[in-house]
């Protein structure tokens, strides 16, 4: 699409901005159930989309992606009437005799750029929290995955007219036409790299912004863990999507006097869950492709960087570049010095790292960006309380994995090198919100002040001061 074309888009959007802005929360939810409706009523297309872009379950689709839909519009159903309500605050000394309210408002015109891993979710999750704002939006999926992106434009034809939300597709270059309009906000999901660019952009408009990016995720397993349930939940968490997954664990520090244990634990459990050889994996119906043949040629060129250096395959290792097929793969002894040990794998290789002083183990995550997600797998308080407060992720976890994506009563978001502000239920309604502070006089004792500063004046300035 043509810039010319996107700006008239963006043009035919400023009055519903406008009018949304004296939206009342039931006109809000309204849209949002007519949204929810349409999603639900394709949802057999949402499935044969994502089957035919990249292999996905039917099943793991349902979990990943429409089941946190559904949570996140009926949230929003129930609750966007209170998130719109003014917040009453009390006065201090210096505002008495007044009375003070903070007013959330529509920001306005609103970009969601999403990405191809988890397109529903990470398209119509940040739109329901849009709506409920009132805010108007233009909507980029990603051009990776067009049997999602296609299905996703025929839902929003389906229930909005362009004036009010729009779905454009395309590559990259409309995305950056797009991040050079002045939206008021821009929601992007991505790579770090890309959300870099965003924010570029966005500062050239003094657009604000939200980022949810990624990150090296790092878990923790310390000899006190349940072994077994930690073994399961953590390959789930990280072959789940194929490895795809931004919040997915991209490396684990297992301390060495478990480590061959839970290793063994993990082989089973793959082996048990996507088969025994290659073969079997790449014809098991509870594992998703690589999403394209560049995507996966990285991935081999990292895993064959690794495997040079002296990397010793666990399992897995065969890649497939035709099918776009990485066998689910553990890795040991990776030297620190490799590619995959910098860089966010964000595919199905998972390198494991023995430790026997966590305080090693603390330097290292500190020594790298901040991730999107720490998980640590312990029965000692100590250990999880000392590995959280001594580093800094976008949300972390205590013997589980991926659940804070799911949980709606907690924000979402990055932090640095992961991301900029939150997602998700009230946290999404305030990303597409201004705080407006609105407050009102009632008795005025603020002229009392005002010049000239006789001497009273200033001794009623001095015991404020105080």
């Amino acid at each position: 699409m043509a810039p010319d074309q996107l700006k008239e888009l963006f043009d035919g959007q400023e009055e519903t901005a406008l009018r949304w802005r004296t939206s009342s929360a039931a006109e809000r939810v309204a849209r949002i159930k007519r949204l929810l409706a349409a999603i639900r009523g394709c949802r057999e297309e949402l499935l044969q989309a994502a089957a035919a872009d990249f292999n996905r379950p039917a099943a793991e689709v349902r979990l990943t992606e429409l089941v946190s839909v559904t949570h996140e519009a009926k949230l929003a159903i129930r609750k966007t009437a209170s998130w719109m309500r003014p917040r009453h605050r009390a006065p201090t000394l210096v505002g008495f005799g007044t009375s003070a309210a903070v007013r959330p408002e529509p920001r306005g015109r609103s970009l969601l750029i999403s990405p191809w891993n988890y397109p529903y979710s990470l398209s119509f999750g940040p739109l329901i929290s849009a709506l409920a704002a009132g805010c108007p939006v233009v909507l980029k999926p990603s051009e990776i995955t067009p049997h999602h992106s296609r299905a996703i434009s025929r839902i929003v034809r389906e229930v909005f007219p362009p004036e009010e939300v729009v779905v454009v597709e395309g590559d990259a270059t409309v995305a950056e036409a797009l991040c050079e309009l002045p939206f008021d906000h821009i929601f992007f999901t991505g790579s770090t790299a890309i959300g870099k660019r965003v924010m570029a952009s966005a500062a050239r408009n003094l657009s604000s912004v939200t980022l949810e990016l990624g990150g090296k995720s790092p878990v923790v397993v310390d000899s006190s863990a349940d072994l077994d349930q930690a073994a399961k939940v953590i390959m789930a968490a990280k072959f789940i999507n194929n490895g795809q997954t931004c919040i997915a664990p991209d490396h684990l520090y297992v301390e060495e006097s478990v480590r061959e244990v839970f290793i063994e634990r993990c082989l089973s459990w793959l082996r048990q869950t996507y088969g025994h050889t290659a073969e079997q994996q790449k014809a098991s119906p509870n594992l998703a492709r690589v999403v394209s043949e560049r995507h996966t040629a990285r991935l081999a060129a990292l895993l064959e960087e690794a495997i040079g250096a002296g990397a010793t395959v666990l399992a897995g290792g065969t890649v497939d570049r035709e099918a776009h097929f990485i066998a689910p793969t553990l890795l040991a002894n990776v030297p620190s010095n490799v590619a995959m040990m910098r860089e966010e794998i964000f595919g199905p290789i998972l390198p494991i790292i023995g430790y026997t002083s966590l305080e090693t183990v603390i330097a290292g995550i500190l020594a790298a960006p901040k991730p999107l997600a720490l998980y640590v797998w312990t029965r000692r308080a100590a250990v999880a309380d000392r590995v959280v407060s001594a580093t800094s992720s976008g949300g972390a976890c205590i013997n589980h994995c991926l659940i804070q994506f799911a949980h709606g009563n907690v924000p979402f978001g990055g932090v640095n090198a992961s991301g900029v502000g939150s997602a998700h239920g009230p946290w999404g309604f305030a990303a597409f919100s201004h705080e407006r502070a609105v407050i009102t006089s009632r008795i005025m004792i603020a002229d009392k002040l005002l010049p000239p500063y006789t001497r009273l004046k200033q001794r009623l300035i001095g015991w404020l001061e105080r």
